[in-house]
């Protein structure tokens, strides 16, 4: 499905509109926050092109340039579109500890037959 027509984000668009929730910044604080809450280091080119495919898309604003730096804002829509992709996530997170949990069960006798184990 085209980025467009998605309700929902991840990757680096996600973690952009999480960091401008708590209020706008610049590229650079973009990445330094990113990489203290995600434990994950943007380039530019992959920061600047989210920036400029969440613009177009109207999920964040540019607020005017501060010396060099120019800021940006999550829109309502932006926000919206936010707290619509953690629900997503929850939901992706709570199915892998379900899954993660099945594997971690004992194996039944079944299972370790067929795996060429002694019963």
């Amino acid at each position: 499905m085209p980025d467009g027509d998605r309700s929902t984000l991840a990757g680096p668009p996600l973690l952009v509109l999480m960091s401008l929730a708590t209020g706008s910044k610049h590229g650079h604080a973009l990445m330094k926050d990113i990489t203290a809450f995600a434990t994950v280091r943007l380039g530019p080119g992959t920061l600047y092109g989210a920036i400029s495919r969440l613009e177009d898309r109207g999920l964040i604003a540019a607020l005017p340039a501060d010396d060099r730096r120019r800021p940006y804002e999550i829109t309502p829509e932006g926000a919206a579109v936010l707290e619509a992709s953690i629900v997503e996530l929850r939901q992706i997170v709570e199915v892998g500890v379900t899954r993660l949990g099945m594997l971690r069960r004992p194996m039944r006798r079944s299972q370790r037959v067929l795996r060429g184990e002694p019963a």
